[in-house]
This record gives C-alpha cells, sequence and structure tokens, in this order.
C-alpha cells in the first residue's frame, strides 16, 4: 500500500469533494449489499434450526467487531492513510461474503461475520471523517444529512431486492459478494488515493473524545439498538410468525425506509435550530413506537410501522451526534481529531448495533415481545432525560 499523502499534496476542494462523492459511493454500496444479505443470512439460519439467541449471536458479531476495531483506527489511518485502510477494509467484507456462499457451517459464519466487522470498520470511520472534514462550516447538517440519505436508500432497497428480483437466499449472497467487488473497483482511483493528506498522521485517543461528549456517544448508542439492532432479528421474528422470505424481509426494509426519510430533513433542522431540542424529540417518538411491540403477536401489523419509525428517528439520533462532531472537533481542536471523534461515536453506535440483536433475541426467545417493548421504551427514554438535563 502506498504511504499516507502529504497534507501539502492533497487535492484542492473542488477535486476533494468529487473524490468524497467517490468514496461515498461505495460505501452506499457496500451498505446496499449489507441490508440485503443481512436479513437473508438471519432467515438461512431461522430454516437450518437454529434458534433465535443462535441468530442474535451471529447478527452481534460484525458490530461487535466493529466496535472493538473503531477505538484503533485513528492509529491505523495515521500509519497507512485513510484510503488504504478503506481498501483493506472492503477486501475483508469481501472476502467474508464470500464464506457466506461457500460454507454452510455456523461457526465458519460466525467467523466470516467478526471479520466483515473489522473490515466494515475502517470502511466506515474513514468515510465519516472525510465528510466531517471537507463539508462546509454552514453546511455540515445538510451534507452529513445527504450522505446519511443514501445510505438510507440502501438499507431502504436491500431488504426489498429478495422479493422484487425473486432471488433464492444463496443467489442474493452471490449478488452481496458481486456487489462488495464492484465498490472495491471504485475505489482504485487516483483522485480517492490524495484523500485524507489533512487527517493522517495524527493520533487523538477517541476515549478522550467519548469522555468530553458522553450524551453523543450515549445518543449514538441507541440510535444503534434501534436503526441497526432490529432489522435483522424483527425479520426472524416475522418468519417465525409464519411470514414469507419477501414478507419478513421487508419489515427490515421499512425500517430503512424511515431512515431514508428524515436524515436530510434532520440536517437541515439542525443547521437552523441547533441538536438539543432534536434529541428530546428522537427520544419521545422512539419510546411511542416501541409501546405498540408488545401487541406484535396478535397484531403483527404493527412490525411495519413501528420498523418506520425506528428507522427515521433512530437513522435521526446518529446523524445528530455525528453533526455535533463536525462541529466540536473539526474546528476547535484539529482535523485529526475528527477521526477520533467519529470513532467514539461510532463505537457507541455499533456497540448499540452490537448488543440490539442479541438482547432482543434472548429476550423475545425468553420473556417474549412485551419485555422487548419495555426494554425499548426505557432506552427511549433515556435520551428524552439525558437530552434534557443537557445544557448545550
Amino acid at each position: 500500500m502506498e504511504p499516507p499523502p502529504a497534507a501539502a499534496d492533497a487535492l484542492n476542494p473542488r477535486d476533494a469533494a468529487r473524490g468524497v462523492v467517490r468514496v461515498g459511493a461505495a460505501v452506499t454500496l457496500v451498505v446496499l449489499m449489507f441490508s440485503l444479505l443481512n436479513p437473508v443470512l438471519a432467515v438461512r439460519l431461522q430454516s437450518a434450526g437454529h434458534g433465535a439467541s443462535a441468530i442474535g449471536l451471529f447478527l452481534m458479531l460484525p458490530f461487535a467487531a466493529i466496535a472493538l476495531a473503531v477505538p484503533m483506527l485513528p492509529r491505523v489511518f495515521a500509519r497507512l492513510g485513510v484510503p488504504p485502510a478503506l481498501r483493506w477494509g472492503l477486501l475483508l467484507e469481501f472476502s467474508a461474503t464470500l464464506t457466506y456462499g461457500l460454507v454452510d457451517d455456523y461457526g465458519a459464519w460466525c467467523a466470516a461475520a467478526a471479520i466483515s466487522g473489522l473490515g466494515a470498520a475502517a470502511a466506515w470511520n474513514g468515510t465519516e471523517a472525510l465528510v466531517a472534514q471537507h463539508a462546509p462550516r454552514e453546511a455540515r447538517g445538510r451534507w452529513t444529512g445527504l450522505y446519511q440519505t443514501a445510505l438510507g436508500v440502501a438499507l431502504a432497497l436491500g431488504p426489498f431486492l429478495p422479493g422484487l428480483l425473486a432471488l433464492t437466499p444463496l443467489s442474493a449472497t452471490w449478488i452481496a459478494c458481486g456487489g462488495l467487488a464492484l465498490a472495491l473497483l471504485l475505489l482504485m482511483s487516483p483522485r480517492v488515493s490524495r484523500l485524507g493528506g489533512a487527517l493522517s498522521g495524527h493520533r487523538a485517543g477517541w476515549w478522550r473524545a467519548a469522555c468530553e461528549r458522553p450524551l453523543l456517544v450515549w445518543a449514538a448508542f441507541v440510535g444503534g439498538v434501534f436503526e441497526a439492532g432490529l432489522a435483522s432479528i424483527t425479520a426472524a421474528y416475522g418468519f417465525e410468525l409464519g411470514f414469507t422470505l419477501a414478507a419478513s424481509t421487508s419489515i427490515a426494509g421499512v425500517l430503512g425506509i424511515g431512515s431514508f426519510a428524515l436524515q436530510y430533513p434532520t440536517g437541515w433542522l439542525a443547521d437552523r435550530h441547533g441538536t438539543r431540542a432534536l434529541l428530546i424529540a428522537a427520544g419521545v417518538l422512539l419510546a411511542l413506537a416501541s409501546l405498540p411491540l408488545a401487541r406484535a403477536a396478535d397484531a403483527p401489523a404493527w412490525l411495519w410501522p413501528a420498523a418506520l419509525l425506528w428507522g427515521a428517528v433512530g437513522g435521526a439520533l446518529y446523524t445528530l451526534t455525528m453533526i455535533r462532531v463536525a462541529h466540536e472537533w473539526s474546528d476547535a481542536v484539529g482535523p485529526g481529531n475528527v477521526v477520533a471523534g467519529t470513532a467514539a461515536v461510532i463505537t457507541g453506535y455499533t456497540a448499540g448495533g452490537a448488543l440490539g440483536p442479541l438482547v432482543s433475541g434472548v429476550l423475545i426467545e425468553r420473556l417474549g415481545v412485551v419485555a422487548q417493548s419495555a426494554w425499548l421504551v426505557l432506552l427511549a427514554s433515556s435520551i428524552v432525560f439525558g437530552s434534557w438535563r443537557s445544557s448545550r
């Protein structure tokens, strides 16, 4: 891999923006393949006779690997540079998806899930840092919202592809593998190779950033539970209730539609009114959306509107935290700390995404959906309480 580019060799703002758009397109394609693949893998495990706890453990592993890897990424980026680290990350994700297509062993799948999480960590943290660094101050909310909107479109579309294209679970897996290969090719551009000069060479610690802004990390954690930690396990629960593959995965698709719908409006509002009131409103909406889940066994149609709000407001929580990262770290303490700030928030989000399916699977299997509903209401209420007490 080439050495990190020096800041003096970085592209001019216009070319850098084009490079960021190319990286964003590649990562959006990765998210599309992720949202296609994960519900399908959950259904494959359900069909193979694995219980909700085993499925939840498998779905937890990529996010657990991300949460473990992200704190180390500021040093990795400082050593390798952002673009080479992004490429290595996508190569790991591609190799993991090959495993899902070639092997049926549960243990091998768990190992592949952890490897894919390591790759996703590099792609995720690097792209978020590039967006935060290059966004104009007066439009950071809109830039962040637009990028998150693209990811929301990918999250929304992926779970519907099995039904729209009449895919079998195995053919869906191979399509995901091809999509990741295309995303890797998008990153093989000279313009992309020269990105990130301003972010290289800084080794600011993520833990210090997390201690400075604990509410942002907690809000990201809750957002991870709702947006990333509920889609696949809820799809598996729908399959358990007797839904078809297309209907089960469409629950995850509706969650993605919600995320797509609110990302840009959230950024637009944050540019004008700040984030505190929006965080309080998000907590209230998530609590209200989680109450009907208690009746899902008797009225399964509630799963779709609940998933819509989980995706919309859970995604908005993450967008709000990234907007704060751009404001509080890009200018105040130097560009290198953007990586540390995004790493702290992503660690919180991925911890939520990791614990979400595991806790949900255990609660649904042992205590039922009433306990799952109560847990989600409690999480949402913590955002209201924490934001209300916050002076900023």
